[in-house]
């Protein structure tokens, strides 16, 4: 793990403090506007990033990332592995509910089986995608026939409470990331008793939810704010300075700046519009976020089954011109489908660097890829639907450039489908109702992985239906190189050749981020893997 602990360390991003923004709350309150709303709150469904930073904030799993980016203990007191690294025993502390019950081991259990019969959108971490958890792919593949899992079904999968506070956790194979993922929240545990006691209004209302973190929700009004105050009964409570936290939502970025200005925020995102306003402030930061934008293509419509029109819509795209003087806001071009800065090879080099580069910037290729698609698919033009969201900046300012980038291509004409989140999402992508979609991934654990395995036929999150033998075998191959692990690194290089050469995805852009934060905030963390914000660790200084 000491090689994980590195990885972690160069993504945590400590965000400075100091400026002259000013708010207006008390001393030990933190107001953190987002452009984004929360979806859900139950850590088995939730899919979104700004539902994982809430539920982080009220919730720990058996293991977290400190501010030095280490993968330490929360609720687990400690834990041994087995020497063939099959099997996890996880010690629990004593913890407890915000309704006074304690966190035992079965909350653990109950949770990873729930994940996996209600086929959320992160159920495929507990299988070989991710955890490797003993007969998670099994269970899972009973369900894609068909079969509905029965509680001697779900007996089967590798998690065992041996008593209330001893959890063994027993993998199919070595994963060399496990800890890592446990910081996770589909890996958090829930209370049985109470979840079943709220049934399918669970994670909906303040009502419908419990804490065992480091803050308990207060209220939460859809589309506007949830407010958490501190957890007294919190294990690591003499760590936690802050009392009150608001998460202020659903704030376009120039209302959250004007909000900044006045100081009722203390912590705002901009977009590219405001950077220059800003940049020479001492408010002003900027950091990686670890987000990769790109375009998600529906191989179901004929047109962009065609490799050449693939290849077109690629090409037509000037990266650097974007990044530079649209966004502005320190986000690059990318070069392939896994981000530079996530993970490193045995060899030290970073797998952006080591991959290459699979995206190029050319209007006359591009031009002659689209006449020869054309041309094979026996038509004068093509009309391509291009879905994002509205209120998931910059995916609308993209998604505006793009419009204007495809136009020059003769033959081509682009539909814009402007709508939310939720429904690009839950409705229109899930349900195959797009051409192209606008849309991100960030890494939930620091691994090539984490990317690839988005391209796996059976990913619940590959809603473009990619299918390629030729990947699918490389990553399959990737698993089972247990024990040596540069030729694992050789295989997770080889597939994403393969993807990029198909153009399965098109890759735009790293994002970065550009934000405002006031002086007196001190302790806030940013992390590119995993659950982005976490707020264990703010202090609010006296002004």
């Amino acid at each position: 793990m000491k090689k994980l602990f590195a990885v972690l360390t160069s993504v945590v991003m400590a965000l400075s403090l100091v400026g002259c923004g000013a708010s207006q709350s008390s001393v030990n309150t933190l107001n953190f506007a987002s452009e984004l709303d929360i979806i859900s709150l139950d850590s088995t469904m939730a899919n979104d990033s700004l539902s994982f930073t809430a539920i982080h904030a009220f919730t720990d799993g058996l293991m977290i990332t400190n501010k030095e980016g280490e993968v330490v203990e929360a609720i687990a007191s400690s834990y041994e592995e087995s020497d063939d690294h099959l099997t996890y025993t996880f010690h629990l502390r004593d913890a407890k509910w915000s309704n006074g019950d304690s966190v035992t081991a079965n909350d653990f259990v109950f949770a990873w089986r729930r994940a996996i019969q209600k086929s959320g959108n992160y159920a495929y971490m507990f299988g070989t995608d991710g955890a490797n958890i003993k007969n998670a792919d099994a269970l899972m593949a009973k369900q894609q026939e068909g079969k509905d899992l029965t509680d001697e079904d779900m007996k089967t999968l590798g998690v065992e409470a041996k008593d209330d506070k001893t959890l063994v956790v027993t993998l199919e194979t070595p994963c060399s990331y496990f800890l890592s993922l446990m910081t996770f929240p589909c890996f958090y545990p829930v209370n049985e008793n109470f979840v079943k006691e709220k049934g399918d209004k669970y994670g909906t209302s303040v009502d419908t939810v419990l804490s065992n973190g480091a803050y308990v929700l207060k209220s939460w009004d859809l589309g506007s704010k949830a407010t958490f105050v501190k957890n007294e009964q919190y294990y690591d409570a003499d760590k936690v300075k802050l009392e009150e936290l608001n998460l202020l939502l659903v704030q376009d970025p120039k209302t959250a700046a004007l909000n900044f200005d006045s100081g009722a925020n203390d912590y705002a995102p901009i977009n590219s519009e405001l950077v220059d306003k800003y940049k020479n402030t001492s408010n002003y930061h900027q950091f990686s976020d670890g987000f990769l934008y790109y375009l998600q293509l529906n191989f179901e419509n004929k047109d962009l089954a065609n490799l050449n029109i693939r290849k077109a819509l690629s090409y037509a795209i000037n990266r650097q011109d974007f990044t530079d003087n649209v966004l502005k806001d320190g986000s690059k071009p990318a070069t392939g489908f896994v981000p530079s800065e996530l993970s490193k090879g045995p060899d030290g080099k970073d797998f952006r660097e080591a991959s290459g580069t699979y995206t190029d910037y050319n209007v006359e290729q591009a031009q002659k890829y689209l006449d020869q698609g054309l041309k094979e698919l026996g038509k004068d033009s093509i009309q391509l639907r291009l879905l994002y969201g509205t209120d998931e900046s910059p995916k609308d300012t993209l998604a505006e450039y793009l419009q204007n980038t495809f136009s020059k291509l003769k033959g081509l004409s682009i539909e814009m489908v402007a709508t939310t989140k939720q429904d690009r999402i839950y409705n229109r992508q899930k349900n195959g109702d797009f051409d192209i979609s606008v849309t991100a991934w960030a890494p939930d654990y620091a691994d090539p992985t984490t990317y690839l395995n988005l391209l796996l036929e059976n990913n619940s999150n590959n809603y473009g239906h990619y299918v390629s033998k030729e990947f699918n075998d490389l990553m399959d191959k990737a698993k089972k190189s247990v024990g040596d692990e540069q030729q694992r690194w050789n295989y997770l290089l080889q597939a994403e050749k393969v993807a990029m050469e198909d153009y399965a995805y098109i890759p735009v852009f790293e994002k970065g981020t550009a934000v405002l934060i006031a002086d007196k905030v001190s302790g806030l963390y940013h992390q590119s893997v995993g659950v982005p914000e976490t707020f264990h660790y703010v202090e609010i200084k006296s002004e």
